[in-house]
């Protein structure tokens, strides 16, 4: 049998052609970027829209909040009921009966500021205080006029009482306190006021310890108080800071500013009259 070869000769023997190897094509390298360090708490921004708006506490008012719980109550009081009717009082009396009225009851302290002129060592402004009661309980008709302020005597009311005393000897004002039928206030002042108010019915007995007396004359005297305070109530309540803090500044300064002149010292503000001008 030929062989493939033998049968044609000129048959070239097919070799066998590989395909040119084909490489993958390059994909570019991408280099990665480094992970971000998170920044350090210390080194951390702030975000600028955090605003802290607590306030801390002044050192005068640890009582501050439930002082702020009596204020909105008292407040809410003042303008649905004391506040009206401190103003039926002002309209409905006429203003000499209304000073009539006010001299009465403040001829009727002159003895715990008298007392308490002695007990800060000012006998002068004792005798004077004890010579304004004797003059306006005789010539000014059981006080109704304030005669003793004017010409020829020129004896002016003072305040005093033994808040004052305790404040001229040192003794700090304590906790602030913001009480009803009281209002603004401190543990010493209010310590003081009461002993303000036992003093004539302790050492003088009637008529100054009989209810008949002590509560109509206790409304009067707090309807009297409040049309005096009126226009600077108004002010405090309308200024820019917020009332509770507005009055509270003010009562402590004033108060303040009343000791210090017992002092003989030049008081920081002026002191608020506490009379009307006849």
């Amino acid at each position: 049998m030929l062989t493939a070869m033998q049968a044609n000769p000129e048959a070239v023997p097919a070799q066998a052609v590989s395909a040119p190897p084909v490489s993958a094509p390059e994909v570019p390298t991408v280099a990665q970027a480094p992970m971000p360090t998170p920044p350090s708490p210390a080194t951390a921004p702030v975000p600028e829209d955090i605003v802290v708006t607590a306030q801390p506490t002044p050192k005068e008012d640890p009582l501050k909040r439930a002082n702020e719980v009596s204020f909105e109550v008292i407040e809410a009081a003042d303008k649905a009921i004391v506040g009206p009717a401190a103003m039926v009082y002002k309209d409905s009396l006429p203003n000499p009966i209304r000073k009539g009225i006010h001299n009465f009851l403040y001829n009727i302290g002159e003895p715990v500021v008298a007392v308490n002129f002695l007990l800060q060592l000012k006998p002068g402004k004792a005798i004077e205080t004890v010579g304004r009661f004797a003059i306006n309980s005789t010539i000014g008709i059981a006080g109704l006029l304030d005669v003793a302020k004017k010409k020829p005597f020129h004896l002016p009311h003072r305040v005093n009482g033994f808040a004052y005393t305790m404040g001229y000897y040192g003794v700090k004002p304590g906790a602030y306190l913001f009480l009803p039928l009281i209002g603004p206030t401190t543990v010493r002042d209010v310590t003081g006021r009461l002993m303000d108010l036992a003093f004539l019915p302790a050492v003088v007995g009637a008529p100054f310890n009989n209810p008949y007396y002590t509560l109509p004359s206790g409304v009067i005297y707090a309807l009297d108080d409040r049309v005096l305070f009126d226009d600077k109530l108004q002010e405090l309540r309308n200024g820019d800071r917020p009332a509770y803090a507005a009055q509270r500044e003010y009562y402590l300064t004033t108060r303040q500013a009343e000791i210090d002149e017992l002092r003989g010292k030049k008081p920081a503000v002026e002191a608020p009259v506490t009379s009307p001008q006849n």
